[in-house]
Order: C-alpha cells, then structure tokens, then sequence
C-alpha cells in the first residue's frame, strides 16, 4: 500500500465538502471537555486533543434507542422497525483505543449466531479515521491489551500527524470513499520517518503494563477467593466505570406503553448495578458487590478471551481517571497475581 499524505487545511476542506452530503462527527471541546460529536462546521474539530470522555461507542450502540414501534387495533399488530441510517457517515479523529474497541464490539454484535441490524447498519454507513495517539496518558495501558497508541485495528483510515499534514493509510475499501488514494499526494520518505518516529515516541511514553501471560488460567483458579471480599470494599457500585467503558456492551429492554400501542427500548446497563441479575422469583445470583466486581474483572480477562481470544479492554484508562473511589484496575490484576 502505496503510503499517501493530505495537508491539514486539506482536510478542513474535504471535510466542507462531505457536510454536503455526510453527516460527520469529531472532537469537539464542551465546556472542558473533549466530546465526539456532529459538526457542521471543521473549524470546530479539535484533532489533538484528549480523549473524549464518552468514546465513541455510543454512536454505533446508543444510550437509549427506540427498536420498534407496535400498535395494535381490530385489524391485528402493526409493529414499526427501521434501523436505517438516513446518510453516510464518517467519524474523525477516533484514538486508536476507541478504534479496537469497535472491532471487539463487532464480535460480539456481529457474531455467528446473533447479528444486531440496528448496530451493523450504523457500522456499515460510517467510515472510522482513526488518528495516532502521540501522548498517552499516565493511566493508558493500552500495549498491554493487544492494542497500542498506533494500533490501526478497527480502523477505515489512519492518521499520523507530522506538523502540517497527515500521513493517511487507507485500510478498508469504506476508507476509499473518503480518500480516493489516487487523488493524494504520496507520502515523502521524510513524512514517513516522521510517522515512524512519532509512534516510536509515543509508544515509549507508556509506563504502565499489567502483565496477561497466565492470567485467564489464574483466574480460572480464582471464583472463590477471599480477594473479591476485599477489593470490592472500596467499590460504590455507582457505574461508571462500565458506562464510559469503550467495550461494555450490557444493555436492558423495556416496553413503553400498553397493550394497544408503544414501543420497545434499549438502554444501557451495567453488571455493577443489583438490579441486572435479579430474577423474576427475588433470587439474585450476584447479590453483592463482591460477586458484581468479580463478573467484570472475569468478563473482560476471562470469558471473552475465552469467547473471541482477545480481552474485553483496551487499555484507554477512563475506568482509572474517572472512578470516584480511585479503584484501579491495574491494582485489581497485580492483586489477583499475588493472591492465593
């Protein structure tokens, strides 16, 4: 693949060019905040800046979305279901981190025996342009997941900044409808050695790691040890850390209405929350925090390795920075190590 570049004023103007016909979201600053959301205007994107708070998940699987419409009248049941995306559209701006974590999205919306249109269709119609991670926060740990601040997994195109312009890879035939490679410039062996030593750079700056080799083995060894009663102490079961989780995918499903018309919604959930194990009959088969904590520290090192052979994080830290009882997650794993 031929390596190609677009000078960032350039891509100001593509970008004035598909508002015609896409929708297109990108980081935004909002009161403080980073916040991936649509635009009409480049002028307001803001490429280099932090991660966003809420990744970009949410808009391939929303907060709240309405399934289908039902009514029903003495000609029977009319149920209303359009999981179409009005316009193409593409994201800009994505962290490699938020990247992969659409792929391991995609295992579990799009698996062999459950594929979810209303999730598929939105992933169909957008293109992903992932941008290169050049200062990874003190809490990423994203080289320990199988991932990294350059890592191009989930991606339709990649970004590299180099000052003035961007060294762009296309990956995916998506990515050809937003960069026709033949119409870019090729990338000089100069903005090539500048790619490479940014990502060398950035990849240098992680000082995290959480070692893996071994781990869904330990665990396995590990349901019933007295660390789960200690560590979920601290826990508050307040959530946050599976809602801004870039691949926590728990949903519930609610009905609206009454027996003649309404409608069905998915919202999401968290396995921290009591509420989303108990049953029908009163019996709640996790019915504390410990068993709640560990059902999360499983699913992700544990059960999805074992499921899609690669663990449900990616490192990004949102869980670190934005727990209100300081909970780390790279505490919990050298914890497991060390328990008997």
């Amino acid at each position: 693949m031929t390596m190609k570049k677009i000078r960032k004023e350039d891509l100001k103007r593509r970008v004035e060019d598909l508002l015609e016909t896409w929708q297109v979201f990108a980081p935004v600053w909002k009161e403080g905040m980073v916040e991936i959301t649509e635009i009409d205007d480049p002028a307001t994107m803001s490429l280099d800046g932090p991660p966003p708070r809420i990744p970009p998940k949410r808009l391939f699987f929303p907060q709240s979305e309405v399934l289908f419409h039902y009514a029903k009248d003495t000609r029977g049941v009319e149920i209303d279901s359009d999981p179409e995306v009005a316009r193409r559209r593409v994201v800009l701006g994505v962290k490699p981190c938020d990247a992969h974590a659409l792929s391991l999205l995609d295992c579990v919306f799009n698996g062999d025996r459950y594929q979810d249109p209303y999730y598929l269709k939105r992933r169909e119609q957008t293109v992903v342009v992932a941008l290169g991670c050049d200062e990874p926060a003190l809490t990423c740990f994203c080289s320990s997941m199988e991932s990294g601040p350059f890592s191009r997994k989930g991606a339709d195109v990649f970004l590299t900044d180099i000052g003035a312009a961007y060294v762009v890879e296309v990956l995916t035939p998506k990515g050809h409808q937003l960069f026709e490679p033949s119409r870019l410039e090729d990338a000089s062996p100069e903005n090539l050695e500048k790619a490479k030593e940014r990502e060398e750079a950035a990849q240098k700056t992680i000082s995290s790691h959480v070692e893996r080799a071994g781990l869904v083995d330990k665990l396995d060894e590990m349901a019933e040890s007295v660390l789960w009663k200690y560590i979920h102490e601290k826990c508050i079961g307040c959530g946050v850390c599976t809602f801004l989780c870039p691949t926590c995918h728990c949903f519930d499903m609610v009905d609206e209405g009454d027996e003649a018309v309404g409608q069905r919604v998915r919202n999401w959930d968290s396995c921290q929350f009591p509420l989303y194990t108990l049953e029908t009959s009163g019996r709640n088969p996790r019915p504390s925090g410990r068993e709640r904590l560990r059902q999360r520290v499983m699913h992700k090192f544990n059960y999805f390795v074992k499921s899609f052979g690669q663990p449900a994080c990616v490192g990004c830290g949102r869980c670190i920075i934005h727990c209100p009882v300081n909970l780390d997650v790279r505490r919990v794993i050298e914890a497991i190590w060390t328990a008997q």
